[in-house]
Parts: C-alpha cells; sequence; structure tokens
C-alpha cells in the first residue's frame, strides 16, 4: 500500500472500487487486523487496532469474500456461536438472534442446516453474523458476489436500514451499479493509492466526464445550430457536451425545428460510475 489514507463517518456508505490487485482486500484486511501493516494506523473511535489497543476490533464486524459459516450448524446455531465468542449474555443474545435473522429473512429458515441453504441464504446469514455483537464498523469484501437477485436486493435494503440507524460501513465490490446504488461516496484505489474519493457527482467533475447528447439531423444545420454542436464522423451527425447539457437540449430541438431540420436520432449519456473509473484509472474494473 502507497499512503494510503481515508475516513468513514457514522451513517456513511464508503465504496472501495479498484481493478484486481488493486489492495482492496488487503485493505479490508489490514483494517480488520486479520492482516499485519508494516506502518500507518487504523484507528475506530479514537483507538489504533493495528498498534497499541487492539480492543477496539470489538467494534468491527467483518464480511469476508468467503462465506465463513458452519455448514452442519444452523441459521440460529451459527448466530448464537459468533455471539457466545464475544460474550453476550443470554437474553441480549436472544433478542440480537431474533432481529438478525428478521433482517436477513431467514426466520423460517432458523432451524435448518446452512449446508441446505443456497448461496444466497448463506451470503445473508454470513452478512448477520458479523452483526451480532452490534459493531461500530461493517466492513463487506464483496457481499453479494454470485448471488441471486432476490437475495442481493434483501441485502441491499439491509445495508440501506443498518446506515440509516448509524452503523459505519466500507464495501468493496465489482458491480459498479452496487456502489451507485448503495455509497455515498466511493474511494477508487489503483495500485495500493487512492486515485479519488468523493460522492459520484465529485467523480464525474474531477474526471471531467459530462452528459453528451447526440443528434442526427435530417441535412446539414444551418449556422446558428451548428455553432452549439460539435461535428462527430459524419456531416450529419452532432455532439452536444456539456454538464448543462440537457437543459440545453430544448433549445437545440427548437432550432432544428426553426429551420424544418428533422432530428432523425436522439440520444442522451449520463457518464456512470463505469466512465468515470476508466478516465480516473484508464483500466476497466476487472483489469
Amino acid at each position: 500500500m502507497r499512503s494510503l489514507s481515508f475516513s468513514i463517518s457514522s451513517g456513511e456508505i464508503l465504496g472501495l472500487l479498484g481493478p484486481n490487485g488493486a489492495g482492496k482486500t488487503t485493505t479490508i484486511g489490514m483494517i480488520g487486523g486479520v492482516l499485519p501493516s508494516t506502518a500507518g494506523s487504523v484507528r475506530i473511535l479514537d483507538g489504533d487496532t493495528v498498534a497499541s489497543d487492539r480492543s477496539t476490533l470489538r467494534h468491527l464486524g467483518l464480511v469476508p469474500q468467503t462465506v465463513a459459516l458452519y455448514p452442519a450448524l444452523t441459521a440460529e446455531e451459527n448466530l448464537r456461536f459468533f455471539g457466545n465468542l464475544y460474550g453476550i449474555p443470554g437474553e441480549r443474545l436472544r433478542g440480537r438472534v431474533e432481529q438478525l435473522l428478521e433482517l436477513a429473512g431467514l426466520s423460517a429458515r432458523r432451524s435448518d442446516p446452512v449446508s441446505n441453504f443456497s448461496g444466497g441464504m448463506k451470503r445473508r446469514l454470513n452478512l448477520v453474523c458479523a452483526l451480532v455483537h452490534e459493531p461500530k464498523l461493517l466492513l463487506l469484501d464483496e457481499p453479494t458476489s454470485g448471488v441471486d437477485p432476490q437475495s442481493r436486493e434483501r441485502i441491499y435494503e439491509a445495508l440501506g436500514a443498518l446506515a440509516e440507524a448509524g452503523l459505519a460501513l466500507l464495501l468493496t465490490t465489482h458491480y459498479l451499479e452496487e456502489a451507485e446504488r448503495l455509497c455515498h461516496r466511493v474511494a477508487i484505489l489503483d495500485e495500493g493509492r487512492v486515485v479519488a474519493d468523493g460522492t459520484i457527482e465529485h467523480l464525474r467533475a474531477i474526471a471531467g466526464e459530462e452528459p453528451t447528447v447526440t443528434l442526427v439531423l435530417s441535412r446539414t444545420p444551418g449556422p446558428e445550430l451548428a455553432s452549439k454542436l460539435t461535428a462527430s464522423e459524419s456531416p450529419r451527425r452532432f455532439h452536444l457536451q456539456s454538464a448543462n447539457a440537457e437543459r440545453l437540449l430544448p433549445e437545440i430541438l427548437a432550432l432544428a425545428s426553426a429551420e424544418k431540420n428533422e432530428v432523425e436520432e436522439l440520444q442522451l449519456h449520463r457518464p456512470n460510475l463505469g466512465d468515470v473509473f476508466l478516465r480516473l484509472t484508464g483500466k476497466e474494473l476487472r483489469d
């Protein structure tokens, strides 16, 4: 890692994106105390989890990329097992188990062994097992990898509810639409360093990505209309790229109508997180 630095606030979901080998899982491991770091510090509630105060690790929940459950135990038994590891007393643990089975949508399957669960059900149980001790920060390493759409939606709803309740979440994902939907901020990691950090709108701005309108006209436009457009690969195909492209579109269409120039094709492209990622790193997400 190279001078990696970022922060997460309570109630915030921070997405950590990067191509394969960028250091996402290593970062999660160091924050969670699973991997050693040679320098620097990871501070949670003013305690240093890497060096002097490993007791702060009790404030962390970790959802690893590989499902970490006991397949011979039931859903309820897995939750109780992890709760006992944290020394949660009986009455409090019973309440947590009920809450978390409901959150995962597994109350009706509480007595079934995990070996009988689908991949999506295991992912959901994997998530709530990391919550049994009520952490302040939840680390999630690709928590929806390989799950069915219904389970993914259930996980999305759960993560949103957890953030609204004040939990801080650090999420790594290869699904750009997942980051766009869930994350309040995104940090783009490449070759062990953060190359950009901010809201998606902020990242669009620093990457120079703006909405683009493409239109094909029935004939070459007049001077006034042409002055507002950029010619493309043919004399009748034009682009308008601007932060105000959508606002300017009615004026463009009015000018085309005034000169009786029919619009044969119209496309509006709003830059997505994939466009921003490619511009900032020069790589596809899975490179």
